[in-house]
């Protein structure tokens, strides 16, 4: 039987170059032999996850806004340590800077 999982709209405008980021849940994790992890196997957080919301970038030394490379919707992997920690409504999510995210998982 397939879990449901909710999801709640998020109204949430990251700003500047920040990008707000739902963690993989734990429940989602898959081996390379397709064997499913179970929580307790996993000792550190999460170092990805979906993209949810966007900033409008960042000001270039011009005064230009630079738009953001990643879009709502990417799967990114972004730095153990360069996120801050939010909880909005009952969810866990993670503010990452641009800067701090080091690829777009395709």
């Amino acid at each position: 039987m397939k879990k449901e999982v909710k999801r709640s709209i998020v109204k949430v405008q990251p700003l500047g170059d920040r990008v707000l980021v739902r963690p993989v849940d734990a429940s989602d994790e898959k081996s390379p032999a397709g064997i499913f992890i179970p929580d307790t196997a996993q000792k550190e957080k999460p170092e990805q996850g979906k993209v949810v919301a966007v900033g409008a970038g960042k000001r270039g030394d011009d005064g230009e806004l630079v738009p953001l490379s990643v879009k709502v919707g990417d799967t990114v992997m972004f730095s153990k340590y360069g996120y801050d920690e939010v909880k909005i409504g009952d969810e866990e999510y993670f503010i990452v800077s641009e800067s701090n995210i080091l690829a777009v998982i395709k």
